[in-house]
């Protein structure tokens, strides 16, 4: 025999249908940095393995590196995606994490401003999705539940 689980106790508190708008932006902005991440950190597996870097053991371990800070990202997405009410701390210190990162790319100049202007963009508009009224409340984040 098996015991019946409550219907709402493995269900999010929205479902991705009816999540509003901003959150799923937030998720989409946020899962294409994830993705970002794990594209150059392949990148740099491939380039350490099989190219001709300075240094074929910093380029492998920047490659790993990046690959695991990917996760965060994509793991704060699908969170955000589902309505996951822990999803949204990943998500914005992947954006706060993500400011300085594109201060120092603005600040090589070049052909890196542009992706520096980018990611700062992308920051700004994810952490300004995540901490608006409607997708706090959709996350089960309001006033009445910070006090517990």
């Amino acid at each position: 025999m098996s015991k019946k689980q409550p219907a709402n106790a493995a269900a999010p508190a929205t479902t991705p249908a009816a999540l509003p708008g901003r959150l799923t932006a937030a998720a989409a902005l946020t899962a294409l940095e994830g993705l970002a991440l794990a594209g150059l950190g392949v990148y740099m597996l491939f380039v350490g393995i099989a190219g001709d870097p300075d240094s074929p053991q910093q380029a492998e371990t920047g490659g790993i590196t990046l690959l695991a800070l990917a996760a965060l990202p994509l793991i704060a997405a699908r969170g955000l995606r589902l309505g996951r009410r822990w999803s949204r701390g990943p998500a914005l210190i992947t954006q706060l994490m993500a400011l300085p990162v594109a201060w120092t790319l603005y600040s090589t100049g070049g052909a890196m401003i542009a992706a520096a202007v980018a990611l700062g963009v992308a920051a700004v508009a994810v952490a300004a999705l995540l901490v608006n009224p409607t997708a706090t409340e959709a996350l089960g984040i309001g006033p009445g539940e910070q006090a517990r």
